[in-house]
């Protein structure tokens, strides 16, 4: 999910960005939940909602609002571990991922729900071409999917922002743009700044045959805020968690020595007027 600020001089476009992600996360899909499954609540038939490594809770921070009796989108689900538990708020709850193995272990998760969790609907869409009719969810939302995978996200907002109704509020994480300086290292090999922030080209890994095998698309704070505007959201917060003390745990670059030094996460409040 979060890959080393290495970058590619022959970036690929939309078509290429999504083939190569639905490849990945599909065949990730086990080992990723076997690494971070239990820190999401991915295997809870109830679900959990975590918006980043740094283990802020929507229980705590509240920043979808209230959620009870409105229709909720999830963009980028994962195995939905986020929507089953929105749905157990009292939201009417719909996720979509691009990845049908991510969805699988959702959908194993939701099948030993009791409650409404089990009826949360797990769509496999592309975040670009979001399968649902103009003005139909109350409140949009990713912590870490989608966003950062897809070629267009400039595209993605103006498609949060299409299928929101007028007030709508659109909250998502990302990998705070400062993290594409340093080097994939929760050490102090990765305190050392070595690539451009101003570079844009994307991290890229190809297999053996010369075919994209995963992609990460970079953007800097600036560029995020201008996609959230062109889309017609109103910019309501930017936060940087801070890592917290009770969290020893390492997640890929993630970790204590480089969360006390610098943020690796921005969340993005946006609504519609």
């Amino acid at each position: 999910m979060y890959a080393s600020a290495v970058t590619s001089t022959n970036p690929p476009g939309h078509g290429e960005s999504v083939r190569a992600s639905r490849s990945w996360w599909d065949s990730e899909a086990s080992d990723y939940h076997e690494r971070h499954g239990d820190f999401l609540g991915a295997h809870s038939p109830d679900g959990e909602f975590i918006w980043c490594p740094e283990g802020l809770h929507e229980g705590d921070w509240h920043l979808l609002g209230d959620v009870a009796g409105r229709d909720v989108l999830e963009i980028g689900c994962g195995s939905a571990p986020c929507a089953r538990w929105i749905a157990g708020q009292g939201a009417r709850a719909v996720a979509v991922d691009l990845s049908e193995g991510m969805l699988r272990v959702g959908a194993e998760a939701a099948s030993r729900s009791s409650g409404p969790a089990a009826s949360v609907p797990l769509i496999q869409a592309d975040a670009g071409r979001l399968p649902f009719a103009d003005a139909s969810f109350d409140v949009a939302f990713s912590a870490f999917g989608a966003i950062p995978f897809v070629a267009d996200s400039a595209g993605v907002m103006a498609e949060a922002a299409r299928v929101l109704r007028p007030g709508g509020r659109f909250v998502f994480s990302v990998n705070h743009p400062m993290r594409w300086i340093f080097r994939d290292d929760p050490g102090p090999d990765g305190l050392r700044a070595v690539f451009p922030y101003f570079d844009r080209s994307p991290y890229t890994e190809y297999d053996d045959d010369g075919e994209l095998s995963y992609v990460e698309h970079h953007r800097t704070v600036g560029d995020r805020i201008r996609e959230l505007v062109a889309a017609g959201f109103v910019v309501q917060d930017l936060i940087e968690p801070e890592w917290p003390e009770w969290l020893d745990r390492e997640w890929g670059q993630w970790s204590p020595l480089r969360g006390g030094i610098f943020p690796g996460t921005a969340i993005f409040v946006a609504a519609l007027p």
